[in-house]
């Protein structure tokens, strides 16, 4: 009697949906669609124009306003400059971490499919779409200047999966985000207090999350720590800054730091939102990373303990990975909820992007046409593309992960 290995029947993959067998099968359909759909979208924007006798010529006018604010005009060329930067660094993080899953797939023997040109377009189209409404309303190179951009996303893509190793690519993604800060800022540059429009809305979300999530991890360490101090001062925080609204948390900064120190030391207006909007978003990524850790199975805790492991190591490399793998989706809701509550520094006059839809209104060619309609459609145009592509992204991060499998 002969022994025969059996081996397991695995379900078969999903074939490609109608869009992908029909539109972007291959790379060149899939350029012909997007071509063909950015000319329709284009159609139906003017159509729309027409028979509804909107009056466009507000965002024509205004459209570095609704994108940099009051930015210095003879400057203007830092924005590009730091935009070519983040691009690069864009690629390079795709790049590294295309990169890494063909060696994770190399290493388990899984296929691995690359990402392609038409996995893109299909994922970013409506980043795409918003694309195509701007390069209606500009007259200048910015066409030119976004082609660039776009180019050296893709050559560093190309370039950086193959030939960089990973730990030495994301000190160089770091890099190069620092310096397309420093482009905006240093050597004579414009300080973020003199920053506004969409520029600004995107800085106070990035950077809201880059200073919130560590801030959140900690109190979310400090609420469950044996230490009755620490865990008293890390609910107590997270407890009263939570039962507060957010409008109610940027008053106080606003109010509360210009007024207890002094001047020479006392910060911008745009610094005292940013240190409020890290608050209020620390509690939350913190109530959020203690859920993450409350749904690690305390046996996993045990089994690090078995082998020896110390708790700041058993934390590290065992219970908060699989926290924050959990704390996917309840994260990214929280964080496009921050994209969109950075409108609400408009109270205090700071020109973000939905300000700038309301100022552009006063001015004496468009006074009394009523034109607040256009206005805020492309502000609400340009907040839902935003936040579409994350929660997309999210989900399908969520998918490669198995968040909510078992």
């Amino acid at each position: 009697m002969s022994l025969e290995t059996v081996r397991p029947t695995l379900p078969a993959a999903p074939g490609p949906s109608w869009a992908r067998r029909n539109l972007f099968n291959t790379w060149y359909n899939g350029l012909l669609t997007t071509v063909l759909g950015g000319l329709l979208f284009a159609g139906i924007w003017l159509g729309a124009r027409a028979v509804a006798g909107f009056d466009i010529t507000i965002l024509e006018v205004n459209l570095r306003l609704f994108m940099v604010g009051e930015f210095p005009r003879d400057q203007l060329w830092r924005p590009w400059l730091s935009g070519g930067f983040l691009a690069a660094a864009i690629g390079l993080a795709a790049g590294l971490i295309q990169a890494g899953s063909r060696e994770r797939a190399a290493r388990s023997g899984l296929p691995f499919t690359p990402t392609t040109p038409r996995d893109v377009v299909r994922r970013l189209a409506p980043v795409i779409g918003l694309v195509v409404v701007l390069l209606l309303l500009t007259r200048t190179i910015t066409p030119t200047l976004l082609t660039v951009v776009v180019a050296i996303v893709g050559i560093v893509f190309n370039v950086s999966g193959r030939r960089l190793h990973s730990r030495w690519g994301w000190v160089g993604v770091g890099a190069l985000v620092v310096a397309g800060y420093l482009s905006l800022a240093a050597f004579g540059g414009v300080g973020w207090e003199d920053w506004g429009g969409l520029h600004l809305n995107v800085f106070l979300t990035l950077a809201g999350l880059l200073f919130a999530f560590p801030v959140g991890i900690l109190l979310a360490l400090g609420r469950r720590s044996a230490l009755p101090v620490i865990r008293a001062l890390s609910v107590t925080f997270i407890e009263v800054v939570r039962g507060v609204p957010l409008i109610a948390v940027l008053l106080f900064g606003a109010f509360a730091i210009g007024f207890l120190l002094p001047e020479e030391v006392r910060p911008s207006q745009v610094t005292r939102m940013l240190i409020a909007i890290t608050a209020f978003e620390a509690a939350y990524v913190a109530e959020v990373i203690r859920g993450g850790l409350q749904a690690v199975p305390h046996g996993q805790t045990e089994a690090a303990q078995s082998l020896g492991l110390p708790g700041r190591k058993t934390m590290a490399l065992v219970v908060m990975p699989q926290a924050l793998r959990a704390s996917i989706p309840p994260m990214v809701g929280q964080f496009i909820s921050l994209y969109k509550d950075t409108t609400l520094v408009a109270i205090l006059g700071i020109g973000e992007l939905l300000e700038t839809s309301f100022v552009v209104n006063s001015q004496p060619d468009f006074l009394g046409k009523g034109l607040f309609v256009v206005t805020l459609a492309f502000a609400g145009l340009i907040f839902w593309v935003g936040s579409y592509t994350m929660s997309r992204e999210a989900r399908r991060l969520e998918r490669r992960l198995g968040v909510g499998e078992r």
